[in-house]
């Protein structure tokens, strides 16, 4: 009887610490933890498990986004929680520190480490620390079909033996051993299979004696408490997370601050005697154990073909010299096919949404007696903007990021980064700022979220504060049309595709370079201190999946970012059409606000409207455009954005660029609304994320208003120099 209340004492301290970690383990039978490096697939193994049936969120208290799922086997239900992709459990990064506390304090009743089969000794030390925490532990050897391509064969029955744990070979790609994966967590979960007992790591005689005394002198004060090996390890490194659980009763009731004293100042005795041969000696024993692991379940053929086209690739594209070029020529390729590919269907829907959809919007809405300003408010303010919107992005975004997404799944974007480190640690930033910028060109929000990967609070503010430089989803249609249709236009037939192309490289590369000069200037300046150093893992090529590329990117991008685009460009529209038509001392107030800014636009080549564009369309880049051809269209002669607009509206690329040169614009304010598309204040989903990220309003500020500074500046000079040379 005593005996049970004990039990049920412990289930009720497990289960308060699983609801601290946002875990609720009363709906379900069995929680699963899913580990692993970067690279290694976890996420597709993932979305194997779960289908569907998955979540996202942040850890409680931290920034570090959780993702959580669900399955059912043999009638129990599992709940599986991703954690933090990383490479260790030794450092205190916030992503390692969550995927370490939840393994030990949530007590996942199986722990699922994932690794890629293709870099198994790479992979190794994470299983192995994971294993000094919790026996309960099912290794999955995903990307099996890498391995066969490079002619890597693993005995899965000798690695199980030596790891003392169930071992699973799969492809998730393929949903290959995923069956046998569910069956294994559904054995070890319910008890019908066990792990061995195996000691995981051998470490030299002086160090392991250290760390055996110190889990003696644990076990010593709770007899039931567990891994008392990988703890006394961490009182070694002085954890102060490991160290404030345990005096809080947090990993045992029967320890608290007093009792742990003795064990403190015992790990700290060997800690200075030992110096900093303990840490290389734990280390060394990692990497020599899992050498050996793999020298007994690994057999490698590194003279076949798949590794030398491997090296080969690698040795150009990471070139000292060669690796840029290469960037700037891939980058030119996918634009140049992206402008040359979106004129057909670009001309095709701005036909059919504004040369037939809107003419008979506005007929049936005569028809049913509308009034002028609901027909106006609905048609030419909201379905107009809409319209505007669909028809210029749609099919440069449908077009570009699978393109994108096809170099990212080929494995090239990796190599992006690897080519930039070493400029970024020449600028004083963190060397993992390639990956945050490279997440940027895609959504500047997520760059920001993507510094949490950076240690350094330093060096994440940095990255954060840089992000925006990084051509980002809404302004790729910006620079794509503005170029096509003013600087095309300056070259023979011949160069009116290649032209564009070179503008929008250079403009990217100019976002490149004031990331880079941002960086040294806040380093130097705000934000002084020497780079860290970090270890990028290079994934291997993989040849992507055509057609999932192509239906994720246009699902999980395309239509997202449209969609995101679309919310706010509909009342933008009507923000606009209201300003248009809302009249004060006998003049629309968005003319008023338009003369008002003109003199400070005009200064630095631009316009009044394109400084209105940019203030209305805050909330979201994608509408620049969009506004600025409503607003042209009422300077050039409307009295509201009506039918006059309409019929300037039906989007061919020539009667854009009739509409923007009959509102004043010349080469000159193309080149410097590209300019300034680039550097201005990011969209308020990204201030919002910076905040969120910072928690500060001095950074989000400087973040918001450094951008524009650049901006005007930058205007300024290509105005004079123009003029001058002109």
């Amino acid at each position: 009887m005593k005996m049970n209340t004990m039990c049920d004492v412990c289930e009720l301290n497990a289960s308060a610490k699983l609801k601290k970690l946002g875990d609720a383990a009363d709906r379900s039978d069995y929680t699963i933890a899913l580990a692993g490096n970067p690279n290694t697939g976890k996420s597709t193994v993932f979305n194997a498990l779960t289908g569907l049936k998955q979540h996202t969120g942040n850890w409680p208290g931290k920034t570090v986004v959780r993702a959580e799922g669900s399955f059912s086997y043999d009638g129990r239900k599992f709940k599986i929680v991703d954690l933090p992709g990383t490479y260790s459990l030794l450092s205190t990064s916030e992503d390692e520190e969550v995927a370490r506390d939840f393994v030990l304090f949530g007590k996942p009743d199986v722990t699922v480490v994932v690794v890629d089969a293709s870099r198994l000794q790479r992979n190794l030390s994470l299983v192995l620390q994971i294993l000094e925490i919790t026996p309960r532990v099912v290794l999955c050897l995903n990307l099996m079909d890498e391995a066969r391509r490079h002619h890597i064969t693993i005995d899965v029955r000798t690695l199980s033996r030596d790891l003392g744990i169930p071992v699973v070979a799969a492809s998730a790609r393929s949903k290959e051993g995923i069956p046998e994966l569910l069956k294994t967590v559904h054995q070890m979960a319910t008890g019908s299979v066990w792990p061995s007992k195996k000691t995981v790591l051998h470490t030299p005689d002086k160090t392991g004696r250290a760390i055996d005394e110190v889990a003696h002198a644990l076990s010593e004060l709770d007899p039931a408490l567990p891994n008392t090996r990988w703890l006394a390890m961490r009182l070694m490194e002085e954890d102060s997370s490991i160290i404030t659980a345990l005096q809080k009763e947090e990993l045992s009731p029967k320890i608290d601050e007093e009792k742990l004293k003795p064990v403190l100042e015992l790990a700290s005795t060997y800690r200075e005697e030992l110096g900093d041969t303990y840490r290389n000696d734990l280390v060394e024993a990692i990497y020599a154990r899992s050498a050996q692991i793999v020298k007994g379940s690994v057999a490698s053929d590194t003279s076949q073909r798949s590794f030398r086209v491997d090296r080969a690739i690698d040795n150009i594209v990471t070139h000292k010299i060669w690796g840029f070029p290469i960037m700037f020529l891939l980058l030119g390729i996918v634009l140049w096919i992206t402008i040359v590919g979106a004129n057909y269907p670009s001309q095709w829907l701005s036909g059919l949404l504004l040369g037939n959809i809107y003419p008979f919007l506005k007929s049936g809405a005569q028809s049913l007696n509308f009034p002028w300003w609901l027909s106006g408010f609905l048609i030419d303010g909201v379905y107009m903007s809409t319209a505007w919107v669909v028809s210029v992005m749609l099919p440069p975004m449908a077009i570009f990021f699978p393109l994108f997404t096809l170099l990212e799944d080929f494995g090239y974007l990796p190599r992006v980064a690897f080519n930039l480190d070493r400029i970024f640690k020449t600028a004083g930033a963190h060397g993992k700022q390639a990956l945050t910028m490279t997440m940027g060109f895609g959504c500047n929000a997520a760059g920001v979220v993507a510094t949490r990967i950076i240690n350094s609070p330093r060096e994440k503010l940095i990255a954060i504060l840089t992000n925006n430089f990084s051509l980002c989803n809404g302004r790729w249609p910006t620079q794509i049309l503005l170029a096509t249709i003013f600087l095309g236009a300056l070259a023979s037939h011949g160069g009116a595709q290649v032209i564009p192309v070179l503008a929008v490289v250079c403009v990217a590369v100019l976002g490149i370079l004031f990331t880079f000069f941002t960086s040294w200037l806040l380093s130097n300046t705000l934000l002084k201190g020497a780079s860290s150093f970090f270890t990028l893992e290079l994934p291997p090529y993989r040849p992507p999946k055509l057609w999932q590329t192509l239906y994720t990117s246009f699902i999980d991008r395309t239509l997202i970012i449209l969609g995101r685009a679309v919310v706010f460009a509909a009342p933008a529209g009507a923000i606009i059409w209201l300003i248009s038509n809302i009249n004060v001392s006998g003049q629309s107030v968005a003319l008023w606000l338009i003369q008002g800014l003109d003199p400070v636009g005009l200064f630095i080549g631009l316009n009044g409207v394109i400084l209105l564009a940019y203030i209305v369309a805050i909330p979201a880049n994608e509408i620049v455009i969009p506004t600025i051809l409503m607003l042209t269209a009422l300077v050039v002669g409307s009295t509201g954005v009506g039918n006059e607009a309409g019929v300037l509206f039906e989007a061919s690329d020539s009667q854009v660029a009739v509409l923007l040169q009959a509102g004043g614009w010349t080469t000159l304010t193309a080149v410097n609304v590209m300019l300034f598309s680039l550097l201005h204040n990011p969209c308020s989903t990204t201030i919002y994320t910076i905040y969120k990220e910072t928690g500060s309003r001095k950074w989000t500020t400087v973040a918001t208003l450094l951008p524009v500074l650049y901006g005007v500046i930058v205007c300024f000079l290509c105005t004079r120099i123009w003029n001058y040379f002109s």
